[in-house]
């Protein structure tokens, strides 16, 4: 018996050429997506603009994949962590994060990491997987609905492991959540963050306008290369080459996110150095103190050190925010992220 494909899995292009490929008229897809993404509808007995008939082919052919959370924790601050089982028996989790007259989802692209940043726990025990096109796409669609109003929604590809090592089935979900027949988010809403692989950051710039960040978290190739071993594959001079040559959409910036750890980055010195690297791109600097997990022995830095490397950027001209990392008394903060396996 032939496998049905997921319509989460397609872009309209390729709906429109099964169908037609089918006899089917290509507007169809279009009928199709609208029912599945703006109105919500998974059954296709639902799909009430379409035949009988078709609706009966349509299901011999086609599934539309959900995802449904197995748990949903809430934070003291209203933050939201979801813990999602896939079909394989993995879990995934994905963050509604509440913030001053909005809220940020923050999706998950891979089932655990394979780069290994010593400062993040998503990455403790590997790769287990890439995360299909359906399973990315379907982190929004399950969370809108605890979100509310959609307007007010910004996304982020922050989660459990690197978009940019999923880079195919990253841009494609990128694609349906961005397209009016698909989610219709702004592209001023979305925010994609990498370790820094460089080639496809370039590849990302030429496909999909997207705000771009930057997980930069040293000054030195010494330091980056402890904290995130991608460094020596892509050393800093190499990296910043490319975040100049990034194409930004009008008034924008890149972002350096950095976080910020006690004796291994927060000294004066490390500001100084900074401002060096990142003085001639466009760009603002998310500086997060380091939140502490389970089986890691890097500290946070007190709030002092925190101020004062802020107030050195600031002195240069060097836009910086210090993030205030929401969750963490439900390890949902940066970095705090973990994926485990269903017991069977």
């Amino acid at each position: 018996m032939r496998e049905k494909v997921d319509l989460k899995d397609l872009l309209l292009g390729e709906l429109e050429t099964i169908l037609v490929s089918r006899g089917k008229e290509k507007y169809r897809a279009g009928q199709i997506l609208t029912w599945m993404y703006q109105k919500g509808m998974i059954q296709f007995e639902e799909m009430t603009t379409l035949s009988l008939s078709l609706r009966r082919e349509l299901k011999d052919i086609f599934t539309v994949s959900q995802l449904t959370p197995e748990r949903v924790e809430e934070s003291q601050d209203g933050t939201k962590k979801f813990l999602f089982p896939l079909l394989d028996g993995n879990l995934i989790e994905t963050v509604l994060i509440p913030e001053s007259g909005h809220q940020t989802i923050c999706i998950s692209t891979q089932v655990g990491c394979q780069l290994g940043c010593r400062f993040c726990l998503s990455g403790k025990n590997g790769l287990v997987r890439d995360l299909k096109v359906s399973e990315i796409v379907n982190q929004v669609c399950a969370v809108k609905k605890y979100a509310g109003r959609e307007e007010n929604l910004n996304l982020v590809l922050m989660g459990m492991g690197e978009p940019l090592a999923n880079y195919d089935n990253t841009v494609k979900a990128l694609k349906i959540i961005l397209s009016p027949w698909g989610l219709h988010f702004s592209h001023r809403r979305l925010t994609l963050s990498t370790a820094g692989l460089v080639p496809e950051m370039e590849r990302l710039g030429r496909e999909l306008p997207v705000n771009l960040a930057v997980s930069l978290n040293a000054s030195n190739d010494q330091t980056r290369s402890y904290l995130m071993p991608v460094n020596k594959k892509y050393p800093l001079n190499e990296l910043l080459k490319a975040c100049s040559r990034y194409p930004l959409p009008p008034r924008k910036r890149i972002t350096f996110e950095y976080n910020l750890i006690r004796g291994i980055n927060d000294s004066a010195e490390d500001a100084q150095k900074l401002i060096k690297l990142v003085k001639n791109i466009p760009c603002k600097v998310n500086l997060i103190p380091f939140n502490p997990h389970p089986g890691v022995s890097l500290e946070r830095p007190d709030h002092e050190t925190v101020l004062k490397f802020q107030e050195i950027l600031h002195d240069h001209g060097i836009s910086a925010m210090i993030r205030k990392s929401k969750g963490a008394d439900i390890h949902a903060a940066c970095g705090q992220l973990s994926y485990q396996k269903l017991k069977s």
